[in-house]
C-alpha cells in the first residue's frame, strides 16, 4: 500500500482483500457454457469454493449471465457477432444460443445465487457494458473485485480491461477461470500482464487472505 496526495493506493491482492472494498464476481457459469469447457467441472468446483469462502467472510458476491436476443429483435453488432461465432453467412440462419429462461441460460445448480446475491444479465462480453454492475459496486464503495468463471479469453479479459479503465483493481483467479481455447487464454493473461492495472492469484491464496482475522 502506498500513500500520496491524501490518497491510499492499493498495489497488491492483500491490500484490497477486505470485504469493505473487494467483491467476488462469478462470470457466466451457465449450463450451456460450462459443458462446453473440457475442465468445466473443475472450474465449477473452484468457483464454488471461492464463492463459499466469500459468503463465510462477508464478501459480496455478484454473478453474470449471458443472454441472446432473438434474431428478429437483435441489432447489427449482435447479429454480426452471432454469425461469426456460429460460422454462418446468413443473418437469418443465426440461432438464439442463450434465450432467457432456457435451460442453457441458467446458472449451474452448484452456483445458484443466495437470497442476498445478485445476477446481472448481459448481451456483451464485458460485464460492465450495459449492466448495473459498475453502479452497484460504486454504491458499495467497492474498488476491487476477484473474478472467476468462463471464459478467460472471451469475456473475462474484456471485463478486466474495462474495469481498469473504470478505476478498479481487478483480481483474476487464474485456476478458477476456464477457457475454450487454452492458447487464447494464455494470450489473454499475457495481454493483461503487459497492460498492467490488474493482478492475478490462485484460489488457495485468495481463500487464505479472505479468511484472515
Amino acid at each position: 500500500m502506498r500513500y500520496a496526495y491524501g490518497l491510499t493506493i492499493p498495489q497488491t491482492v492483500e491490500d484490497v482483500c477486505d470485504p469493505a472494498r473487494m467483491a467476488v464476481i462469478i462470470y457466466d457459469m451457465q449450463m450451456g457454457i460450462v459443458g462446453q469447457i473440457p475442465d468445466g467441472e473443475r472450474i465449477a468446483e473452484a468457483c464454488r469454493r471461492l464463492r463459499d469462502t466469500a459468503r463465510e467472510n462477508g464478501f459480496r458476491v455478484f454473478y453474470t449471465r449471458h443472454m441472446s436476443i432473438p434474431g428478429p429483435a437483435a441489432g447489427v453488432a449482435q447479429l454480426r457477432t452471432a454469425m461469426e461465432w456460429q460460422r454462418v453467412d446468413d443473418p437469418t440462419a443465426v440461432r438464439t444460443a442463450f434465450p432467457q429462461g432456457s435451460p442453457q441460460y441458467q446458472l449451474i445448480p452448484e452456483l445458484a445465487p443466495g437470497p442476498d446475491e445478485v445476477v446481472f444479465d448481459k448481451i456483451t462480453m464485458s460485464a460492465f457494458a450495459g449492466t448495473p454492475l459498475d453502479t452497484a459496486l460504486r454504491d458499495l464503495r467497492i474498488d476491487s473485485f476477484a473474478i472467476a468463471g468462463i471464459a478467460m479469453e472471451v469475456g473475462i479479459e474484456p471485463t478486466v480491461r474495462h474495469a481498469t479503465d473504470l478505476g478498479y483493481l481487478p483480481i483474476v483467479v487464474t485456476d478458477a477461470c476456464g477457457a475454450g481455447h487454452p492458447e487464447a487464454a494464455e494470450r489473454a493473461l499475457a495481454t493483461l500482464a503487459f497492460a498492467g492495472g490488474s493482478r492475478t492469484t490462485d484460489t488457495a491464496t485468495l481463500k487464505k487472505l479472505m479468511r484472515r482475522d
